[in-house]
């Protein structure tokens, strides 16, 4: 199947030979469905904390934090081309009067576009956007009044321009403040010194960027570090990564054969934010949270995501204590009542469910110290309100035994009506609010690589040079990629929950 030219491609990239053959496989017997087993609720594996518990879990977080390495990981790869979807198409007919008339008039787009332009002042971007057509001897008021919505569109959307249209999502101006603007990254930055100090004062934040914006990243970064460090009296250690080309997936043709490119190469593609794995792999912190880039609100709003963040990292601290205690137990040889107090431990507070009965006390000690040697995660979930996402469920594992999955619904099989009654019945979804610890109980750091469910990836169709192709993403960061860590589900408030999915997002309470 490979020429001495693909074996040397694949090696220059990084790329094992073994892992490129896998992937062919994947994409000749497809990926197989997940086997849910039931929903996590509040009543079955979601914890839903009282006011008293989340006071001590958070106090319990601000005493330990004080001795542990602490670090934000963010996911800012995003573009921000999703963002202006109906605004390109709307550009495109935007110079006609008339399409725009009936533009205007088609239910689907007609709310969004109206409220756009009719709201347009109140972004926290349409200072800039006003300057820039001024710069084009336009203003506002005037293409407002006329209907020029094609200039506005150009003086926001274009690379000549401001450039919203191809920038970072994280780079954005999102909210208004009286003395300025705040992106993302800065909102992240504020977050950071409020929930996630290190000892000293120092906050360490890690964005996972393109190669094609790492740049402007930094160079962002540079120019507002000094005056947050003042702002929240900390010292920010701020770093970058890109996904590595090595976790780049090949594509291959509707025949499963391998897709070239015009001149013989191997085509290889990005393999979707599971590859981020391979960066938080990276990450030596005693405690990681992590959040999606554009999942923040002004500081008026921020009170409810700081107190659940420490929250939940206390609760992470307490059952990480806990698993520790047990591992020494099993090192030093537990008794019969230690064993039966560790295997209800796995039952009840980590979810690990029909665990099989054991004939000896050392394949009972042998399954525990598997199960409690892991990462271990603990994940805020918000109650299901129609947002897209992943919801908390029961479900199968290879070894007989059923466990906490963060599951998305590609990896159901929709043909199967028990399993699609199941996915239907989940109360909650994953809104992207984790703590992590990654290291062992002797304070080690654990391979997370090891941890991946390798068969919870995704094949789609795609055409490049006007050739249709399959592409394959990796198991997804929250699901598959941590699918074999410990995990605990935490119901967190939808406050805590403010993404922006599209523009006009940005006109929510939340983010004004």
């Amino acid at each position: 199947m490979f020429t001495k030219n693909d074996l040397e491609q694949i090696r220059d990239r990084g790329s094992e030979l073994r892992t490129v053959e896998r992937q062919i496989e994947n994409f000749k017997k497809g990926f197989p469905f997940i086997k849910l087993e039931k929903a996590a609720t509040p009543a079955d594996g979601i914890v839903v904390m009282k006011p008293e518990e989340i006071h001590r879990h958070v106090a319990f977080y601000e005493k330990q934090s004080a001795t542990k390495s602490i670090v934000k990981f963010v996911p800012a790869s995003g573009a921000a081309s999703r963002m202006f979807k109906l605004l390109f198409e709307f550009l495109e007919i935007a110079a006609d009067k008339q399409a725009i008339e009936k533009a205007m008039n088609k239910a689907s787009d007609l709310q969004s576009i109206q409220a756009f332009f009719k709201r347009i002042q109140d972004f926290a971007f349409f200072a800039t956007l006003d300057k820039q057509l001024s710069a084009s001897d336009k203003s506002m008021n005037s293409c407002l009044e006329s209907h020029d919505y094609a200039s506005i569109l150009k003086a926001l959307l274009d690379n000549e321009a401001m450039g919203y249209g191809n920038a970072p999502k994280g780079l954005l101006e999102f909210h208004k403040y009286p003395k300025g603007t705040r992106t993302p990254v800065m909102e992240h930055l504020a977050e950071g010194a409020l929930y996630a100090q290190s000892a000293g004062g120092k906050v360490n934040i890690h964005l996972t960027v393109s190669p094609e914006h790492r740049r402007k990243f930094e160079e962002h970064v540079a120019n507002i570090v000094k005056e947050f460090e003042k702002q929240y009296g900390v010292s920010y250690a701020i770093s970058f990564s890109e996904q590595k080309a090595h976790t780049d997936t090949i594509a291959v043709g509707m025949d499963n054969e391998p897709f070239r490119n015009a001149d013989g190469t191997l085509l290889f593609r990005p393999a979707g934010h599971g590859a981020l794995i391979e960066n938080l792999n990276d990450i030596q912190a005693d405690i990681i949270f992590i959040k999606n880039i554009d999942n923040v609100v002004p500081d008026s709003l921020k009170q409810d995501t700081i107190t659940y963040k420490k929250a939940l990292a206390g609760i992470m601290l307490e059952i990480q204590h806990k698993l520790f205690q047990y591992l020494s137990m099993l090192d030093k040889g537990a008794d019969a009542d230690q064993l039966k107090e560790m295997l209800e431990f796995a039952s009840v507070q980590l979810g690990i469910d029909n665990i099989p009965k054991f004939q000896s006390a050392s394949a009972t000690a042998d399954f525990l110290r598997l199960k409690f040697d892991r990462p271990l995660r603990v994940c805020g979930m918000v109650k299901n309100e129609g947002e897209p996402g992943g919801g908390p469920f029961y479900a199968g594992n290879e070894d007989g035994t059923n466990s906490l999955q963060i599951v998305e619904s590609s990896q159901v099989d929709p043909q199967d009506t028990a399993q699609v009654a199941i996915a239907n019945g989940a109360t909650h979804f994953n809104p992207v609010d984790l703590v992590c610890a990654v290291k062992n109980y002797k304070g080690q750091k654990i391979d997370l690589t090891h941890y991946v469910d390798y068969s919870t990836g995704f094949i789609s169709k795609k055409s490049k040079d006007g050739k249709e192709l399959k592409a394959q993403e990796l198991p997804g960061l929250w699901n598959g990629s941590m699918s074999d860590w410990n995990t605990i589900f935490v119901e967190v408030p939808i406050a805590t929950f403010n993404p922006v999915k599209t523009v006009n997002d940005l006109l929510r309470p939340q983010h004004q």
